[in-house]
């Protein structure tokens, strides 16, 4: 007598975040830049900038 096992596949991926998401964070983040442009930490604002914009550009 055999079994069969059933084997599950995970569910498809859905995307947490859409373009115009992406597009809003950016547009925050270069406020808050503008804001704080003397303080040390801007520079990794500044890099969160542009990879939001690479990101929304997909």
């Amino acid at each position: 007598m055999t079994t069969a096992t059933a084997t599950i596949e995970p569910a498809r991926a859905r995307a947490v975040l859409s373009n115009q998401d992406f597009k809003l964070l950016q547009d925050a983040v270069l406020f808050y830049l503008k804001a704080h442009e003397d303080d040390p930490i801007s520079s990794k604002y500044s890099s969160l900038y542009h990879r939001l914009g690479s990101a929304s550009r997909r």
